[in-house]
């Protein structure tokens, strides 16, 4: 046998290996929430990337740039001292009324995800009002195969979805629920 074939037999019996051993896939979460005030009310409460306090679990927020592409924001959650998410700005729209970001710096006991992004948009619901999307991609927070059941699949996309239903949730007291 030479080598040639010798490479593309040992190659070929490989195969089926590789196919077998994958890691995560990315998961997705996407939340709706209507409420009766105008988009433009709406936007002007969250289109500030640096400043998110309308959610209930961000007890600080220290921005830098504002709406400029590459901001930082940096949010302390719970209480002073509490864990931080560190985030960065890559798309803002004013007119659109959608920014999109990525975390850039978080613990996996906080949140148990890893490269994560979302986007936050605010659209003109038919009869008056607004829709509000949020919606994230992401990886679980255990990167490798047989995860524990605190970083799995499972634990991520109910961990992004608690998230975004606390936000909209705020949002919907705040400004009522669409009839």
């Amino acid at each position: 046998m030479n080598r040639r074939t010798f490479v593309a037999t040992i190659a070929a019996a490989s195969a089926p290996g590789v196919v077998w051993a994958h890691g995560p896939t990315r998961q997705k979460v996407t939340l709706t929430a209507e409420v009766a005030a105008p988009p433009e009310d709406v936007w002007a409460a969250i289109g500030n990337f640096d400043d998110m306090s309308w959610h209930p679990a961000v007890f600080s927020t220290e921005g830098e740039r504002g709406n400029e592409i590459d901001a930082t924001r940096l949010l302390t959650l719970g209480q002073d001292g509490g864990p931080t998410i560190a985030e960065v700005l890559y798309k803002h729209s004013a007119e659109k009324m959608s920014y999109s970001y990525r975390i850039t710096a978080v613990e996996v006991e906080v949140l148990p995800v890893t490269n994560y992004s979302s986007h936050l948009t605010v659209k003109p619901r038919d009869g008056g009002g607004s829709i509000i999307e949020w919606r994230g991609a992401f990886y679980r927070g255990y990167p490798n195969n047989d995860p524990p059941a605190e970083l799995n699949d499972e634990a991520a996309v109910a961990a992004v979805t608690g998230v975004y239903q606390a936000g909209l949730d705020a949002l919907v007291e705040r400004f009522g629920a669409a009839s």
